[in-house]
């Protein structure tokens, strides 16, 4: 069994991941990563896309449709999964992930840290900022990984998608995100990497033009997934992959058998490797 670290970029497109992580793309030139092409659900908004990442359902299976549905999950997420079977669990996340997840209502003095062992998120740090630093979130991320050994860690950096809000994604500061947040890898995936995780790196949704998201063009709907994992064949793949896939993807890597309602595509399998051009 291993041990899987999950990193969820909230609202990075496809096309600047693979033009502006470099770090990430030397590790797929050196086949020791694979890089995918994901389709996301719709609507291409956060709260139901953390839910078909977490639990593998679709947002009219799941009832959280919008951001403005706030309780708890009714399905069994990665975290439920990996807890009944006396796994570890921790998140570095937007509070979202702890309403979703933990409980409802999130205070934000009581809910910024958790610890409990009893909730399905066991070791938490919950930010409601959206501006919060994703150099920040990544070192919440670190702490919470050396302090807890946890079996399921997701690591949820925001920065993307508020830059993106605040200045579109063909601006010079959304490009630059990438990059930041790309430099953040290189810092510490090797050392995960020395000490066998799993690595998953995907996003949410991405972005359109205008700095919105929510509808279904491909600048909107397609997002990256990055494994770095000896499950996964090294290199390109650019045959689109189903978002549902991703949930019952990390259960495979914990050794957890998916929840009843999880997709059945398996991703490990049936793929070409395509070309190692960056889009």
């Amino acid at each position: 069994m291993g041990k899987v670290i999950m990193i969820m970029v909230d609202g990075l497109r496809y096309d600047t991941a693979c033009m502006q992580m470099g770090y990430l793309h030397h590790l797929v030139e050196k086949n020791l990563a694979a890089r995918f092409l994901v389709k996301t659900e719709l609507p291409a908004v956060s709260r139901p896309m953390y839910e078909v990442l977490l639990t593998g359902t679709a947002p009219y299976v799941s009832g959280i449709t919008s951001n403005d549905i706030v309780r708890l999950s009714k399905q069994k997420s990665i975290f439920h999964l990996a807890r009944e079977k006396g796994l570890k669990t921790a998140a570095a996340a937007y509070y979202f992930i702890s309403q979703l997840y933990n409980h409802v209502p999130y205070d934000i003095v009581g809910d910024r840290e958790q610890k409990d062992e009893d909730n399905a998120i066991q070791f938490g740090k919950f930010y409601f900022d959206d501006s919060y630093p994703d150099s920040h979130l990544m070192i919440d991320g670190e702490i919470l990984r050396s302090a807890y050994d946890p079996d399921f860690l997701l690591i949820h950096p925001m920065g993307m998608d508020y830059v993106g809000h605040l200045f579109g994604p063909d601006s010079k500061a959304y490009r630059k995100q990438a990059i930041e947040l790309d430099r953040w890898f290189a810092r510490f995936v090797p050392g995960w990497m020395e000490n066998d995780y799993h690595i998953v790196i995907t996003a949410d949704h991405g972005m359109n033009s205008d700095g919105l998201h929510q509808g279904i063009s491909p600048d909107e709907r397609h997002v990256p997934l990055f494994t770095i994992s000896s499950a996964f064949q090294p290199g390109c793949y650019r045959e689109e992959v189903p978002q549902l896939a991703i949930a019952p993807m990390v259960c495979k890597l914990l050794n957890l058998e998916p929840a009843g309602e999880m997709s059945t595509y398996d991703i490990s399998e049936g793929l070409e490797r395509g070309t190692q051009n960056p889009i």
